[in-house]
């Protein structure tokens, strides 16, 4: 699931350079050190207090749908969205048509998995066609898997505003198409961009780890993850990932402490779903099954607040074996509405893990179309060739898988490793 990590938040309303949401983080002043968020507060609460003055302050309004965007990213808590929709709402009813005010409620859109809406939106706002309606096209056209028309809007919007949003954009583009080493170099300049940010940077830092990760560097993942909490202390995305460390190396303890961490900070699907695999190393059945519990309860508050979380649903049920023939009707639904590489693989892991190998392997073809390298679509596709009783040239993908990122899930890298043999 960590590897779908846009997960509630995706990566076009995050990391937008539209002056708006941003200006929080810029405003960072030595309470940043106790609390990153602490500038963000400030404003929600500023804005607040200028709209009890006037309640029809367009400009106001669209200012703090931004800034509870951001809270939305520096808390992992959905209802944020729910708090920027009505205020971005409120602004377009006094201003309609404003640009920006449809950028923030596209970038909503994005945050709920509402790509195509996200996308109709964005397209009303295009005219200027802005840096920050660039981010929100290209994100919703990589979510409808317009791979060639996204890329395109991604070199645009790296020619007219080079920035974190750009070089961020880039490097998803980049490792899609399985140039990992040059995903990592573009990530390292949205880095270099996002300094004196507290959360773009603890971002783009957690970004640079899941690179490092995906090619099984643990070590060199560990400390950007540790970058991070160094900046944003308690970022909950750079808890996890330091939780799948730990655990990748056999630290067990420390793992659960930093996995507890996390879903304390941001009780998230991925988060829960990574303490799971810890209880369930540390051979703690119960435990686990009482996150499996809290997942599903999560998903629910997640689909109450708006958020769309099929995709997620499927892969995390499939992964676990939990309602094997719901999971891949969620599959099915997803990927009519989410038609990615992503979206491929999970409904090609949810295929074979209900018998259906043959369809399994036409799937799994179309997930590894772009030449992505990610070692969890390479043991999937071994997986269904087992399956199909090729166990020659199962083997070889379980070592393909290997050789990318030995460590690439806590739960089935055993297995490929038992498999490649």
């Amino acid at each position: 699931m960590a590897a779908l990590a846009a997960t509630v938040l995706a990566l076009g309303g995050a990391l937008g350079d539209s002056g708006r949401a941003p200006a929080a983080a810029a405003a960072a002043s030595p309470a940043v050190a106790v609390d990153p968020a602490a500038a963000t507060k400030r404003l929600v609460s500023s804005l607040q207090r200028r709209l009890r003055v006037d309640r029809q302050d367009a400009d106001a309004l669209t200012r703090l749908g931004f800034a509870y965007e951001q809270r939305a990213r520096e808390t992992g808590d959905p209802s944020y969205l729910v708090k920027a929709e009505g205020v971005l709402q409120r602004s377009l009813a006094i201003t309609p048509n404003s640009a920006d005010a449809l950028i923030g409620l596209g970038s909503v859109a994005l945050s709920r998995h509402d790509f195509r809406r996200a996308l109709r939106l964005a397209r009303r706002a295009r005219a200027p066609y802005g840096s920050a309606v660039l981010g929100v096209v290209g994100d919703a056209l990589v979510e409808l898997g317009r791979y060639g028309e996204a890329f395109r809007t991604f070199d645009l919007l790296a020619a007219r505003k080079p920035g974190v949003a750009a070089y961020a954009r880039v490097s998803y583009g980049r490792e899609l198409i399985g140039h990992t080493g040059a995903a990592i170099e573009a990530m390292q300049l949205a880095l270099a961009a996002s300094a004196g940010r507290p959360e773009p940077t603890a971002w783009t830092s957690v970004q640079l780890g899941k690179l490092e990760l995906a090619r099984g560097r643990l070590d060199a993942a560990a400390r950007r993850f540790r970058a991070a909490l160094h900046v944003f202390p308690r970022y909950p995305y750079a808890l996890d990932g330091l939780a799948f460390t730990e655990a990748a190396h056999g630290r067990l303890r420390s793992a659960m402490t930093l996995s507890r961490q996390a879903v304390a900070a941001a009780p998230l699907p991925q988060f829960v779903g990574t303490l799971a695999d810890v209880y369930e190393l540390a051979g703690d059945r119960g435990a686990m099954h009482e996150q499996y519990r809290l997942v599903g309860a999560i998903e629910r508050l997640l689909r109450a607040s708006g958020v769309r979380t099929d995709l997620e649903t499927a892969q995390f049920d499939v992964d676990h074996g939990l309602r094997l023939g719901d999971a891949l009707r969620l599959a099915r639904r997803a990927h009519r509405d989410r038609p990615t590489v992503d979206a491929d693989d999970v409904l090609a892991w949810a295929l074979v893990r209900t018998g259906r190998c043959d369809e399994a392997l036409h799937f799994s073809r179309r997930a590894l179309r772009l030449g992505t390298r990610d070692a969890t679509k390479l043991f999937h596709r071994g997986m269904i060739e087992r399956c199909l009783g090729h166990d020659g040239a199962a083997a070889r993908w379980f070592r393909r898988a290997l050789a990318r990122n030995p460590f690439f899930s806590l739960r089935w890298a055993r297995i490929a490793e038992e498999y490649a043999r």
